[in-house]
């Protein structure tokens, strides 16, 4: 966890200008952000820097969603790494089988600055550090 109260988010979207809008909002809360494309690049990312949460999209080619969630969930060192799910389509089902696979959140694409930050705040502990 990074100074100030800092999260480092790692943000896992098959479209660049999600990822970009993201990481610009996140970086103006102060964050730390990696970026991901796809549900292979960001197990990659998540074991080599330890994310304090995870926004991943549902909608994603190779591995979708809620399959990158389950196997990021099965693994003891980040089963307890919020994931929150991003998807355009805002349906009950989408939400159910989001929690399922493990995960915290369900926000519709597309997000606003204040709903990210504020997803941050809700479900990253606070840092005990920080004054």
């Amino acid at each position: 966890m990074g100074l100030n109260g800092s999260r480092k988010v790692l943000v896992i979207d098959d479209s660049n200008t999600i990822r970009r809008s993201a990481e610009i909002f996140l970086k103006q809360g102060g964050h730390e952000v990696m970026l991901a494309e796809d549900g292979f690049d960001a197990l990659a990312k998540v074991n080599d820097s330890h994310p304090d949460l995870i926004f991943c999209d549902i909608l994603m080619p190779r591995l979708d969603g809620y399959q990158t969630c389950a196997i990021i969930k099965r693994n003891e060192k980040f089963a307890s790494t919020p994931v929150i799910m991003l998807s355009s389509r805002d349906g009950v089902f989408d939400k159910a089988r989001g929690r399922m696979v493990g995960s915290q959140e369900y926000l519709t694409k597309p997000f606003t600055k204040d709903q990210l930050l504020l997803a941050v705040q809700q479900f990253v502990a606070p840092n005990k550090e920080a004054t």
